[in-house]
């Protein structure tokens, strides 16, 4: 096995820290629940970008069900991208950021469960070692290029590729001017 991760074990341990930043947010306050939640908005956003360009179109054409589990999938990711923006706009400490947030951790583990259950087990089935390296390295080149934060109706490969250059230019210009601020 090379000492790269393949695109599974990749998308888990992403699943890893998305779970751990979803618990940070949980258990923090102030200034600290702000910072860990906008660490969960842009991994979450370049993660499911990266899974709508590369994982499910692959998914779609190799895996039994492909069409319906992916179309689950992605109504999932969908729903989470509308609640996380309207997450955003709200003060982190205000009680109906803390209701919607932990609905959105429920939504946010079920859908990461369902994808390793039904996606994930499926493409190391079908897919062998090297076909899964290989999708490890497109998910980093898509990461890279991956717009940080949530934009809800780009949720197929297509609408990413063309919306996503753009909207990716905006948020990581909006970051670097956050982290010269010193804000989140």
């Amino acid at each position: 096995m090379s000492e790269q991760p393949d695109v599974v074990e990749l998308l888990k341990q992403q699943h890893r820290q998305i779970r751990e930043l979803l618990d940070e947010v949980g258990d923090s306050k102030d200034a600290d629940r702000a910072d860990a939640f906008h660490r969960l908005v842009r991994l979450l956003a370049v993660h499911e970008t990266a899974e709508e360009e590369v994982v499910h179109p692959y998914a779609r054409r190799h895996i039994d069900g492909g069409d319906q589990v992916v179309g689950e999938r992605i109504e999932e990711e969908e729903r989470a991208k509308v609640v996380l923006s309207e997450l955003a706009s709200l003060d982190t400490g205000a009680p109906e950021f803390h209701d919607r947030f932990i609905a959105l951790r429920q939504d946010v583990l079920a859908h990461a469960d369902a994808e390793e259950r039904m996606e994930f087990a499926q493409l190391r089935h079908t897919t062998d070692q090297r076909g899964l390296e290989t999708l490890a390295r497109a998910v980093k080149a898509a990461e890279a290029l991956a717009p940080t934060r949530p934009h809800p109706g780009t949720d197929t490969a297509a609408k990413n590729l063309a919306a996503g250059p753009v909207a990716a230019v905006i948020d990581r210009t909006r970051d670097a001017v956050r982290k010269v601020m010193g804000t989140s």
